[in-house]
């Protein structure tokens, strides 16, 4: 996937929102996942899933793009929920201790059943 441009697909499933974004997320894709992540808490759900199971990549900006995402779900009081996130993405998350203060489900189908 490496070189290809961010691809995001949104689903509304009425009580919830899934974001799968697909690709990297780097410094140029973090603005325009961060705008899709807008959209999704603009709807006000109670619950966003974000389906990571098709990144294989994340600086950063990606990640900061995610607390700023729990964060605003924190304030709304919506529940995110991270899914499907690889090894490789995991570790990041884990060397950052940020898998501590995010609900992670290791697929979608444990995300949007629970």
């Amino acid at each position: 996937m490496a070189g290809q441009p961010l691809q995001v697909n949104f689903e509304d499933r009425g009580t919830m929102i899934v974001v799968t974004p697909m690709g990297e997320i780097s410094y140029s894709e973090a603005t325009s996942f961060r705008a899709v992540l807008k959209r999704a808490a603009d709807l006000a759900r109670p619950r966003i899933i974000i389906d990571l199971s098709r990144v294989d990549y994340m600086n950063s900006p990606g990640v900061a793009t995610l607390v700023e995402a729990l964060q605003n779900a924190r304030r709304n009081r919506v529940r995110l929920i991270l899914a499907g996130i690889s090894p490789r993405v995991l570790a990041i998350f884990q060397i950052a201790r940020l898998h501590t203060v995010f609900e992670i489900r290791d697929t979608l189908e444990a995300a949007t059943g629970d």
